[in-house]
C-alpha cells in the first residue's frame, strides 16, 4: 500500500463509497508492521451522539475496546479480515506495549506547540495521531519501571499527560470516534517497513515543559 506524500500523508485509500478503507489500514498495521489491533466499539450510529457501549457516561465514547476485549488484539490477517468484514466501520484500536508501540498523549490545545518545539530542537519524531481532543506521539515500547524512573527524576508531571504502555491502547487513523475523526498529524513515511519510533526519553522533557508553561495540567474529558 502506497502513501500520498505530504505533511499529513494518509495511510489508506478510499473506497468507491467515499468511506475510509479501514480493513486495508487494519491489515497494514497488523501484517506489514506487526502491530496488534482489534476493532473498537465505535460511536452510536442512531439517536443521540455518544458511545455504542452500554455506559451512558463513557469517558472515551467510541474509542475503546468492548467486544472483543483488549486481550484479543492480534496480528493475524485472517482474524483482522474477519473482524472488519463484519464490522467495516469499527475504529482500529492498537494494543500498546509488548509487540506494539507505546504512546504519550496530551491535550490537542498544547500538542501543536509541543511538536513545534520538538522539531526546532532537532528531535526526530515518529508517527503522531491527532484525535479531536488529544494528540498521541507513538514511541518505542517502554516498561513501567523505565517510565517510573524518568518521571521520578522530575519535580512535577502535568496530570494531563497520559502514558499508554502495556495493557493500554490508542485509536489509529482513519477511525471515527464519537468526538470526530482520528487522523495522522504526522503520518508514517512511505513504504511497507515498520515505522521508526523514538525513545520515550527523547520527547518526555519537552512535553512536560510545554504543558507546565501553558498551564494545561488537568485532564480533558
Amino acid at each position: 500500500m502506497r502513501e500520498i506524500p505530504g505533511r499529513r500523508r494518509r495511510l489508506l485509500s478510499k473506497r468507491g463509497s467515499g468511506r475510509p478503507d479501514l480493513i486495508g489500514a487494519a491489515l497494514t498495521f497488523a501484517t506489514a508492521w506487526q502491530w496488534p489491533v482489534l476493532p473498537g466499539v465505535g460511536p452510536r450510529r442512531t439517536g443521540s451522539p455518544g458511545c455504542a457501549c452500554p455506559d451512558a457516561e463513557c469517558a472515551v465514547p467510541g474509542g475503546h475496546p468492548f467486544d472483543p476485549g483488549l486481550l484479543a488484539a492480534t496480528t493475524d490477517a485472517r482474524m483482522v479480515r474477519w473482524w472488519w468484514t463484519n464490522r467495516p466501520t469499527a475504529p482500529i484500536v492498537l494494543a500498546t506495549g509488548g509487540r506494539g508501540p507505546c504512546a504519550i498523549s496530551l491535550p490537542s490545545g498544547a500538542a501543536a506547540q509541543a511538536l513545534a518545539e520538538l522539531h526546532s530542537g532537532g528531535v526526530r519524531l515518529g508517527p503522531v495521531i491527532a484525535a479531536p481532543d488529544r494528540w498521541m506521539l507513538l514511541v518505542a515500547p517502554y516498561s513501567m519501571e523505565r517510565l517510573g524512573e524518568l518521571l521520578y527524576a522530575k519535580d512535577w508531571v502535568p496530570s494531563s499527560l497520559r502514558f499508554h504502555s502495556e495493557g493500554g491502547y490508542v485509536v489509529l487513523p482513519p477511525s471515527e470516534v464519537a468526538p470526530g475523526q482520528v487522523r495522522w498529524e504526522r503520518a508514517p513515511l512511505p513504504g511497507s517497513a515498520t515505522p521508526w519510533l523514538p525513545d520515550v526519553e527523547a520527547v518526555l522533557d519537552v512535553l512536560v515543559e510545554t504543558l507546565t508553561r501553558t498551564g494545561v495540567s488537568a485532564p480533558e474529558f
